[in-house]
């Protein structure tokens, strides 16, 4: 099967999106980017080609077997994903408590690390057991630290194996983990996916079939904040600016103004009709006012960054913030709650003010025309999809504020159009 790749690597997370010959979507993929470029890349495409084959075996089987038992299909296949890394995460914990840790502690660190990892994964089981279970992360290193986090505050003891003690384990071997070449395709978990939801014949067959298909690779392009870092010729390599603009355009068609916020840089983008850059602003100087931000203010709570949101739409009021300045926001955020204001009324003014920078940016390319459509993966918050609505009306009235559930991979999706487009000379 002919296919065509794009790749988005950005600061934070990587995206690649792979389109069939009718340029069609086949499949999706996306990973922390924070500590292996190189890795990011091969685990995204890897992604990606997983998804195709779930949409390959979807075309199989809902006409069997409906969509309820492949849904139930690639929850257990994640949920294999997750375990194997949680078991590897904990042997290279248990590695660190043997070569760092006084011996004193040794034995019931990991005693308490042991305990925590399988609360862990019986979460993931009853996560996969809830026929309609709580919005999570897509990734790893987020929903595991996240109750990792949260199980270390309970069972820490300042007088023996205290919370900073159990996280600084946590910090160093995550990395690790993301590091390695973990075998996380489609092959290495079906089956125990599989045996999971009971291995109905219909869809063993269907699997066989997915497993077998070729996909020929005719063409990738890759784009991003570190697309320098990837293993492309310089001709296979496009602006953030130009893919953002593209597949915002085939995402929403009447798209003419662009606003993605990623992890490290914020644009702005004008387009005309055929989804053709007519003109920008960038904010790539500093992290301020993008993911790399917010991703901050949650390490400084102890939340995690898909938490954000949620806890900021709770708010009764809105903080005034002076300054979104990612040195600064420790200090201000301590500031804040040491005078009394709750964590979701500063949140709210954060979100607020992160939005303020970029309708500056809006109004240096030309303003927002109608169609509006927000792109990156700050457009997954729903808080900052909030201040932006509110601050679009208060500035330019009634718009069309496009947002969709895929706007993370619009990078991505532009790359790979990219490429469809130059291999079908189009």
């Amino acid at each position: 099967m002919r296919c065509y790749v794009g790749i988005d690597l950005g600061s934070t997370t990587t995206k690649a999106v792979i389109l069939g010959d009718d340029g069609g979507i086949l499949g999706r993929g996306i990973t922390n980017s924070r500590s292996n470029y190189d890795l990011a890349a091969k685990v995204a495409r890897e992604e990606a080609f997983i998804t195709a084959r779930f949409g390959l075996l979807r075309q199989e089987v809902e006409a069997a077997a409906g969509t309820e038992l492949l849904e139930r299909l690639l929850k257990a296949f994640r949920m294999s994903q997750t375990l194997a890394q949680l078991e590897r995460t904990h042997e290279l914990i248990a590695a660190e408590v043997e070569h760092t840790v006084a011996e004193r502690l040794r034995k019931s660190t990991l005693a308490v690390v042991e305990d925590m990892i399988r609360v862990i994964a019986d979460e993931e089981v009853i996560w996969f057991e809830d026929p309609d279970p709580p919005a999570r992360s897509d990734f790893f290193r987020d929903t595991a630290g996240s109750a990792y986090m949260r199980l270390a505050e309970e069972r820490g003891d300042p007088a023996g194996v205290s919370f900073d003690l159990l996280v600084g384990l946590y910090d160093k071997c995550i990395i690790k983990v993301e590091n390695e070449p973990l075998e996380l395709g489609f092959s290495d978990h079906i089956d125990a996916a599989l045996a999971r939801i009971g291995d109905p014949l219909v869809v063993r067959e269907a699997v066989e079939k997915a497993a077998g298909t070729e996909f020929d690779e005719v063409s990738c392009v890759g784009t991003g904040y570190g697309r320098a870092r990837l293993p492309f010729p310089k001709e296979q390599i496009r602006s953030e600016i130009l893919c953002h603009g593209l597949g915002a355009h085939a995402m929403f068609p009447d798209t003419r103004t662009v606003l993605d916020i990623g992890g490290q840089d914020t644009k702005a983008i004008q387009v005309d009709g055929h989804g053709i850059v007519t003109s920008f602003q960038m904010n790539d100087r500093c992290a301020a006012g993008c993911g790399r931000y917010l991703g901050y203010i949650a390490d400084e709570m102890n939340i995690g960054l898909h938490e954000l949101g949620p806890l900021a739409q709770k708010s009764t009021r809105t903080v005034k913030i002076n300054s979104t300045c990612t040195v600064f926001a420790g200090a201000e955020l301590r500031e804040r709650l040491s005078l009394g204001e709750k964590r979701e009324n500063i949140l709210a003014g954060l979100h607020r003010a992160i939005i303020l920078r970029a309708m500056s940016l809006l109004a240096r390319s030309g303003g927002i025309d109608d169609e509006f459509t927000f792109t990156g993966g700050v457009a997954r918050n729903p808080a900052a999809v909030k201040a932006l609505r509110d601050l679009t009306e208060e500035n330019y009235g009634d718009r069309t504020l496009n947002i969709s559930a895929d706007s993370i991979y619009t990078g991505a999706l532009g790359g790979a159009l990219f490429a469809r487009r130059e291999a079908q000379g189009s």
